[in-house]
């Protein structure tokens, strides 16, 4: 656990499967959450094992449900859950809790269902692409705006690139499938974080066709439900 807290601000804690989201997101959280000390918990095994099962199994939202309680003891009035393969655990956890659980892709499938009616989502994992589909289709009802349709596609093969280090690889066949999926949709919503880098790299991909990551939009979102 790594702690950045002052006694004169409310707390925040980040739940990170990821280690590396932590430098990417914490400039992000004081531009635009500002008032809120944090504090982050990483725990990679969260999503090696959801990768392995196909879905967070029960065991795995136990231990989600253990982190957001030690968040909790240590102070946090509210917890945000960066990793989007965690969606469906982090849904299960959300009732037993009084603080605020907020999940990183919640500002972009508000922003995709607001302002978008065809609307492609693209993954480099499985167990990434099924959670972030459910959430902007429950998005879309809760805003009226069942008539949304979805395009849904897994850059396969770019994950096992990545967890080689070969990040060139995975930001080119990201590149290459944003492409693709752009060219019969309005808006394409990169799932997981760690494909923004690819999106910076090759912004061009797309052509006109708007492309929405999580870590920006999500803290934006963060900030107004945390400040109003």
């Amino acid at each position: 656990m790594t702690q950045a807290t002052s006694s004169k601000e409310r707390t925040l804690c980040m739940i990170h499967t990821v280690p590396g989201l932590i430098a990417v997101l914490e400039p992000l959280l004081a531009r635009d959450v500002p008032g809120w000390a944090h504090f982050n918990i990483v725990d990679e095994s969260l999503l090696k094992n959801t990768i392995r099962d196909g879905a967070p199994s029960h065991a795995t939202m136990r231990r989600l449900l253990g982190h957001v309680a030690s968040a909790v003891e240590a102070g946090a009035e509210a917890i945000l859950v960066t990793c989007s393969s965690l969606g469906a655990a982090t849904e299960m956890v959300r009732p037993f809790f009084a603080e605020t659980l907020v999940r990183i892709d919640e500002g972009m499938a508000l922003a995709a269902v607001t302002g978008y009616r065809r609307i492609g989502v693209l993954a480099t994992l499985h167990s990434t692409l099924e959670p972030t589909t459910a959430l902007i289709e429950s998005t879309a009802r809760t805003r009226g705006a069942a008539d949304r349709v979805i395009h849904s596609k897994v850059c396969e093969g770019a994950f096992a690139k990545l967890t080689r280090g070969d990040t060139d690889g995975h930001d080119r066949m990201v590149s290459d499938a944003i492409a693709d999926l752009a060219d019969s949709v309005e808006v394409v919503l990169l799932a997981q974080a760690s494909m923004a880098r690819a999106w910076e790299r090759y912004g061009d991909a797309a052509g006109s066709c708007p492309v929405l990551t999580s870590p920006e939009l999500g803290m934006v979102h963060l900030g107004r439900v945390l400040n109003g």
